[in-house]
């Protein structure tokens, strides 16, 4: 009886004391959180001694102040009003649909019925990404005479080390992977700053306005990320963003050159040969850091679960401590990348990074309604071959170099389809993502 009275003593006592830890952050007094701790672990019977941590609601009163405090985390960040589609995670997961992907806009149509159009990731299911704290081990000595800053700090270097985790897989999945026509990585034209790496200037950032604007990308919403390198660079040679910068610091993004402007210190890094590097390579001495530029519409994140884990130090008699950590996952990606561009710094001496090729030729071909074959050439900047693909089985493509066969069958007045058949051919560069669409349409034959 004397015992279970101690028991119950401490376990008041100890749910009191995690109640005045988080009163604070809810609000209150620390008088009400060590009463309210009490109520709430009473009413559902949760006056265990050994820690109150480990059961029910004061498990969830952990796991609420921590996806609070992550929410909480992303202000006067560079994910700040990013569009937030968790509400649409399900089992952790999310469906490019649900984000946005959006159609094309018919201006002032005459034709009707109005086609029909299939967005191309309706189906796309994506995993968020998971990031998982390691253990943290809290004695049952430390709990029996737990203060303030202990419980804190245990709370605190967990959610900041999610956080970090968190931002910097964000801005590597905002980053090309390599330049291509849609997703431009530029690199700095400045001079040497004396060790061999080339800084940035206002103009290069005038050169990512420009690759957004043929992007036809709103300038409304832009944002520029900038690694300290270049927020440095930027610094010593335009006066004007060194004064706009101190914003930066009272937490204000800076406006300037058409993007809101945010400093990120885990940018990723790109390699000489202008490819991005992975997520925890080994940066090696020619590899250089990256700034990045996005339109905000252009892009999402989304929360998924958040899961405490805890092991009492009844269940671990040889050490008799508790360990803690947590689960969270999270993503944030561009919708379709066509609205990203990054920028790297160049070495001095090193050549450039081979531009991206292109394919010429034409866009469109009408063929005739009776069976037979049609040929183009297709013309490519680096001198490669093409590749060619259909999507209609009325009709097969063939490449021999640079000359692309179209075969087609015959297309009777009588065919039950559209008039005319529409087939989509992709011609493409070989051992590259290259690729241009082509439109080939067949009218039927006459009614004769």
């Amino acid at each position: 009886m004397k015992h279970s009275f101690s028991m119950m003593l401490l376990a008041v006592a100890f749910n009191a004391i995690v109640g005045m830890l988080f009163a604070p952050m809810l609000g209150v007094s620390a008088a009400y959180g060590a009463v309210g701790a009490n109520v709430v672990a009473a009413c559902v019977g949760q006056m265990a001694p050994n820690s109150a941590l480990r059961e029910g609601v004061l498990v969830e009163i952990w796991t609420g102040e921590m996806i609070k405090r992550l929410r909480a985390g992303l202000e006067a960040t560079w994910l700040e009003g990013v569009p937030d589609n968790s509400a649409v995670v399900k089992a952790d997961c999310i469906h490019l649909v649900d984000v946005g992907i959006d159609p094309d806009v018919l201006i002032n149509n005459t034709t009707y019925p109005i086609d029909l159009q299939d967005l191309d990731d309706q189906d796309k299911t994506i995993s968020l990404d998971k990031f998982q704290t390691k253990v943290t081990p809290i004695t049952d000595d430390e709990l029996h005479a737990i203060s303030y800053d202990k419980m804190g700090r245990v709370e605190e270097s967990h959610r900041n080390a999610i956080k970090d985790a968190e931002f910097l897989k964000a801005a590597h999945a905002m980053c090309p992977n390599k330049n291509t026509a849609s997703t431009p990585v530029l690199v700095t034209t400045g001079q040497d700053d004396g060790t061999g790496r080339k800084i940035m200037t206002p103009s290069d950032i005038v050169r990512l306005k420009a690759a957004l604007d043929k992007a036809k990308v709103p300038m409304e919403g832009r944002r520029l990320v900038l690694c300290p390198d270049h927020v440095n660079d930027l610094l010593m040679q335009d006066q004007k963003f060194a004064n706009q910068f101190y914003n930066y610091e009272s937490g204000k993004p800076v406006n300037a050159y058409g993007f809101e402007i945010y400093q990120f210190a885990n940018n990723p890094y790109y390699g000489s040969n202008g490819i991005k590097k992975a997520v925890g390579a080994e940066i090696g001495a020619t590899d250089r850091q990256a700034s990045f530029a996005f339109w905000k519409g252009r892009v999402f994140k989304a929360s998924g679960s958040l899961k405490m884990y805890y092991r009492d130090a009844q269940t671990n008699p040889q050490y008799q401590r508790n360990e803690i950590n947590f689960r969270h996952y999270f993503i944030a990606l561009p919708k379709k990348e066509d609205a990203n561009v990054a920028i790297y710094s160049g070495t001095v001496g090193a050549a450039a990074p081979a531009p991206t090729p292109t394919i010429s030729g034409a866009d469109t071909l009408e063929v005739p309604a009776t069976q037979g074959s049609n040929n183009r050439t297709y013309a490519t900047s680096n001198g490669a071959g093409v590749t060619a693909q259909t999507d209609a089985e009325w009709l097969t493509v063939a490449a021999d170099g640079n000359k692309v066969t179209f075969t087609r069958e015959a297309y009777a007045y009588s065919a039950e389809g559209d008039n005319p058949r529409v087939a989509t051919v992709t011609i493409g560069i070989a051992g590259t993502e290259v690729t241009k669409t082509v439109t080939v349409s067949q009218a039927m034959a006459e009614n004769v």
